[in-house]
């Protein structure tokens, strides 16, 4: 009886779900540094940088909560390929 091969394909398929995991993480954070510049942009354009101001501007509020959102999955997605913190 060979076992190997079921292995290699299990070690194969982790290798593979790191990989896409990865990928996953790379194109998030290059879609976080697109949004913190179009924060940064519309707090510009409104020349408001105070979020607690009443006139921070709603797209930029909406735009902050996306970021947040986004940082959290990459923070589940690295976890995932790493393993829990000790």
């Amino acid at each position: 009886m060979n076992i190997q091969p079921r292995f290699e394909t299990a070690r194969a398929n982790a290798i593979r779900e790191v990989a896409v995991v990865n990928k996953i993480v790379a194109d998030l954070i290059r879609t976080l540094e697109m949004i913190e510049s179009d924060i940064a942009a519309e707090e510009e354009r409104v020349s408001i940088s105070d979020r607690s101001d009443p006139k921070y501007p709603i797209l930029a509020r909406s735009l902050i909560e996306r970021r947040n959102n986004i940082k959290m999955t990459i923070a589940a997605l690295e976890q995932r390929i790493t393993g829990p913190a000790k």
